[in-house]
């Protein structure tokens, strides 16, 4: 009997040894304790106490998987938006002016445009793709940032020196560079590098905006989009002061014009917060993810492809793709024409007191002309930051990180852990705090505060609902305003819409694709049949063509598709009403450009009713479509 007490003593001794040392289910024999399954102790581990660490309430959140990232973060993840946004200012607000001083006429120009939605419609999709299958790594997507920046820099030098480079190369043939073959060649030069500009601006474009949804944190998604529109704002202010300034008088070194110095200043404007954000911010190895799903190359098969994804787009992305289309009609001719505009307005009294100005006199009078609407440009950025910076408090937020567990010094953790209760050590009570703990601290009551100014049903859907129906009312107000301070006014109005076009289609489809992702990687637990449906299918496995759908780079460059496509209805639709409405350099009464931007607010009226179908996160669902159906995909033929 002795014999049996002891083995018995010596099998319970075993089974506890093995229990804590780490054994699964089948080896776990203490009736008060569950079998623990694979990683469920480190995520026990993970409750912190108040009495063990001092920032406790701020610790990661408690089974989410996903870490909140800091402001600072954040800033350096989007910064390179803004030094891009330098590039794209200039180009917005010198580029029409440079084009038609070398004697393009308007409806040739509104071609000329075209540029941007062909490049869009081609390059984002196709670099969206590449970079989704790159397994570099240093990561997928910085090195399309990288080769995206250098072709952007070098286009740009190429087409600020268009003159010289063509009258310097032509006149080693003997050309006269005031010749009618010599304004030909330089015309055709500076439109092919504008092609390429475009393209190269699309290729960083594309790049940087997944780069964006695959380093933030599905719950901050909004604050990461957010933050992207304040570097824009910052971007633009910046672009468009230094367009309003007399650069050749204060930076002769860098060119003698004001086109010149504006190309150099963005060139290093996007090389310095392009090394800031590559070197910051880490990407996850692409190599860890696995095998790459099977996909056909090649031209044909490439729209093969596209089909394919933007058949397979979830319901929500879908219906903000369809808003995309319709508001960007309206926005391109704002974006490309609003300096001709408010330049027209200047000019209009100089050439009614003498309509017989000369060629140079009416270039010196546009020149001018041009820093007047660059100015207008400059309120637009100072109003576009700050709606950016204020908005995004007022907004209820599409997704809220979950709650954490609470925790109090008997909370029990693991059976792992070497004290299985958070019990204060003898070595956390004597640790004096920390400044930095007390600041974060500080801060992080700072923006708790900040929820109280949040206002109650305002959801983002809603915020971009407004922005449309105010775009057209602004835009509309052009039949009443006839002096550059009225129209100074109402270009920095518009600044409200722009914030909210720039973050809210964003923020909504970001939050989405990272939503879905974390929940493929495991990071999070799926939410609803239909999104598990979708992630892995019936039996749990990834479909293929679903994964390639799902990838934020392909995701993306279809929606980019949805903003690039409809300008080229936009340039279309100018370009008759240039054909019909305008007069020659020069004259007085010109209002093609004012009804141009007329056309565009017609197109928001059909946005506003479109975002109406929208559904998200922190409305319930509502739109017209629960979150069931927002989260699943559209239904396969």
């Amino acid at each position: 009997m002795a014999v049996l007490d002891r083995d018995s003593a010596d099998a319970q001794s075993l089974r506890s040894t093995h229990s804590l040392d780490g054994v699964k289910e089948d080896d776990e024999f203490s009736p008060l304790l569950s079998p623990q399954r694979e990683g469920e102790g480190a995520r026990l581990a993970s409750v912190v106490s108040p009495l063990t660490e001092e920032n406790w309430e701020e610790g990661p959140q408690g089974g989410t998987g996903e870490e909140s990232k800091s402001n600072w973060y954040l800033f350096l993840l989007t910064i390179t938006v803004g030094g891009l946004q330098i590039a794209w200012s200039v180009e917005l607000s010198n580029g029409s002016p440079f084009l038609l001083g070398l004697g393009l006429s308007k409806s040739l120009l509104a071609l000329v445009w075209i540029a941007g939605p062909l490049s869009g419609t081609f390059v984002q999709p196709y670099v969206g793709i590449k970079s989704d299958r790159c397994r570099i790594p240093w990561g997928k997507r910085k090195p399309f940032m990288i080769g995206g920046a250098a072709a952007t820099s070098i286009s740009l030098m190429a087409l600020s020196w268009t003159r010289n480079i063509v009258s310097g190369f032509l006149s080693l043939f003997g050309a006269n560079p005031a010749s009618r073959g010599v304004q030909i060649t330089a015309i055709v030069w500076a439109v092919l590098f504008v092609y390429i500009l475009d393209f190269s601006i699309n290729v960083i474009q594309a790049a940087i905006r997944a780069f964006i949804v695959d380093c933030a944190p599905t719950h901050q998604q909004d604050d990461a989009n957010a933050w992207a529109v304040k570097t824009t704002g910052i971007g633009n202010i910046v672009g468009y002061l230094f367009g309003y300034i007399n650069l050749p008088k204060h930076f002769p070194f860098l060119g003698d014009t004001q086109f010149k110095c504006l190309c150099a200043i963005s060139v290093i404007a996007l090389f310095g917060t392009l090394a800031a954000s590559c070197a910051a911010i880490q990407e996850r190895d692409p190599r860890l993810e696995g095998d790459l799903p099977p996909y056909q190359d090649g031209f044909i098969a490439f729209f093969k492809n596209m089909y394919r994804s933007v058949r397979r787009l979830p319901t929500q992305i879908s219906r903000v793709c369809q808003v995309q289309f319709a508001a960007w009609i309206g926005w391109f001719p704002f974006l490309f024409y609003i300096t001709t505009y408010i330049g027209e307005i200047y000019v209009e009294p100089f050439f009614a007191e003498n309509p017989d100005m000369t060629k140079d006199e009416i270039d010196q009078t546009w020149e001018h002309a041009t820093r007047v609407g660059t100015f207008a440009l400059l309120i637009w950025g100072i109003t576009t930051f700050a709606a950016s910076v204020i908005l995004p408090f007022l907004v209820v937020p599409a997704f809220e990180p979950p709650p954490r567990p609470s925790a109090t010094p008997l909370t029990p953790t693991s059976a792992t852990t070497p004290t299985y209760f958070h019990l204060p050590s003898s070595t956390s009570s004597s640790t004096p705090k920390s400044p930095s703990r007390s600041l974060r601290r500080r801060w992080h009551r700072l923006t708790n505060l900040s929820h109280h100014l949040r206002v109650p049903n305002l959801t983002l859907r809603r915020l971009w609902l407004f922005s449309h129906i105010l775009f057209f009312f602004c835009m509309w107000l052009t039949f009443l305003v006839r002096s550059v301070a009225g129209a100074t006014i109402l270009v920095g109005l518009v600044g409200i819409p722009w914030a909210i076009t720039n973050w809210a289609p964003f923020a909504l489809i970001a939050a989405e694709i990272s939503h879905r992702d974390a929940i493929r990687r495991g990071v999070l637990p799926p939410q609803v049949p239909s999104t598990n449906t979708l992630i892995g299918g019936e039996d749990g496995n990834v479909d293929g063509e679903v994964q390639i759908a799902d990838q934020a780079g392909v995701v993306l460059g279809i929606h980019n598709v949805a903003l690039a496509a409809p300008q080229v209805i936009a340039t279309l639709a100018s370009s008759v009403i240039f054909r019909a409405l305008q007069k020659p350099r020069g004259s007085v009464g010109d209002e093609s450009v004012a009804w141009v931007l007329r056309f565009g607010g017609l197109c928001a009226l059909v946005a506003a009713w479109l975002t109406m179908r929208v559904g998200e996160e922190a409305d319930g669902g509502k739109g017209k479509g629960g979150r069931a159906e927002i989260s699943g995909v559209r239904a396969q033929n």
